[in-house]
C-alpha cells in the first residue's frame, strides 16, 4: 500500500513539474504560435479577412484616420495590458506572452504559403479551426498571445468567464463598427470565421480537463464501490440520500471518470444491480487530486 502511494505521488510531482517546466511551456507557445502564423499567414491573409484583437482595432484606427500604422497601434494597445499581466497576474506570465509575441511574428515572417481556398465561407471554416487550436495551445501554457490574450486569462480567473466568450464578444463589438466602413459580406465571413475561433479555443483548454461526473444510486453501493476501487484503480465517494417516497436513507456513489472509462464503469454498475440509478453529467474542468492541477500564472 505504502509503494503504491509513493508512485501515485510521484506520478502527481511529475505532472505538476511537466506544467511548469520552462522547456514544455516554450514548446506549447512555439507550436500554438505557429499554427496560429499559418492560419494567418497561408488563409487569412489571401482572403483579405479582418483580423480580431487589439490588431483588428489598430486596423481600423488607422482606416479612419491614417495615423501611424496598424503595427504601432497594435503596440500601443499591447502596452496597459501587459502591465495588467505583470501586476495582477505575474512577470513570468508577462514574459511567457512577450516569448510568444516575437515567436508568432518571426514565424509568421518565414512561412511563405498559401491555401488554395476559392469558397470564403469554407476559408473562414479553415482559418478559425487553425487559428483557434494555435491560440489554444499557447492558452495551455503558463503564457497567452498578448494583448486581448492577457485580459481574458485576467477575466477567466478572476471571475470564470470563458477566454472564447471574451474574443468573441470583443471582436463582435469590432466588426459591428466595421460595416460602417467595410463591405458586409467581408465583414460576416470574418465573423464567422471569429466564431469557430473562439469556439476553438474553448474546446482546446478543455481538452484534457473535461471529464464525466457519474452519480449512482443502488442498494448495492457499497459493493460497486469497492469493484470501481479494485478493477478500475479509481476513488469514489459515498453521498447521503433518502428516498422522497420511501423515506429511506441511502449511499448515492459519485465519482468522477473519463470517457474511455464510462462504459466499464456502466458495466459494472448493472451487473451488481441491473436496477441501479445511472446518471452521467459533462464537466468542463476537474482540478485537484489526481486531476489536473490549477494553473498559476
Amino acid at each position: 500500500m505504502f509503494g503504491s502511494q509513493t508512485s501515485t505521488e510521484a506520478t502527481k510531482r511529475a505532472r505538476f513539474d511537466l506544467t511548469y517546466s520552462v522547456r514544455w511551456n516554450l514548446l506549447l507557445i512555439t507550436t500554438g504560435a505557429i499554427l496560429y502564423s499559418f492560419a494567418m499567414k497561408a488563409v487569412a491573409l489571401p482572403q483579405q479577412f479582418i483580423p480580431g484583437g487589439f490588431f483588428g482595432v489598430g486596423s481600423i484606427i488607422y482606416y479612419t484616420t491614417g495615423w501611424l500604422s496598424p503595427g504601432i497601434f497594435f503596440f500601443l494597445l499591447n502596452l496597459p495590458a501587459f502591465v495588467l499581466g505583470w501586476t495582477k497576474l505575474s512577470p513570468r506570465f508577462v514574459l511567457y506572452s512577450l516569448y510568444a509575441m516575437v515567436a508568432t511574428s518571426v514565424s509568421y515572417e518565414l512561412i511563405d504559403a498559401t491555401l488554395d481556398i476559392r469558397e470564403q465561407l469554407h476559408a473562414a471554416v479553415a482559418c478559425g479551426v487553425l487559428n483557434g487550436l494555435g491560440g489554444g495551445i499557447i492558452l495551455r501554457s503558463l503564457g497567452s498571445g498578448g494583448g486581448l490574450d492577457i485580459i481574458a486569462v485576467w477575466l477567466f480567473q478572476n471571475f470564470n468567464i470563458g477566454v472564447g466568450k471574451v474574443y468573441f464578444a470583443f471582436n463582435a463589438a469590432l466588426y459591428l463598427f466595421c460595416l460602417a466602413i467595410m463591405p458586409i459580406d467581408q465583414v460576416i465571413v470574418s465573423l464567422i470565421m471569429v466564431f469557430i475561433s473562439s469556439v476553438m479555443v474553448e474546446h482546446t483548454l478543455s481538452l484534457f480537463s473535461q471529464r464525466k461526473v457519474v452519480f449512482i444510486v443502488s442498494d448495492h453501493s457499497e459493493a460497486i464501490a469497492q469493484t470501481i476501487l479494485d478493477s478500475m484503480k479509481q476513488s469514489a465517494t459515498f453521498l447521503r440520500g433518502m428516498g422522497a417516497f420511501t423515506k429511506r436513507e441511502k449511499n448515492v456513489l459519485m465519482t468522477v471518470i473519463n470517457n474511455i472509462q464510462l462504459k466499464k464503469l456502466e458495466q459494472i454498475t448493472f451487473t451488481h444491480d441491473p436496477h441501479a440509478l445511472f446518471i452521467v453529467e459533462n464537466t468542463f474542468s476537474v482540478l485537484g487530486s489526481s486531476f489536473s492541477k490549477r494553473k498559476i500564472y
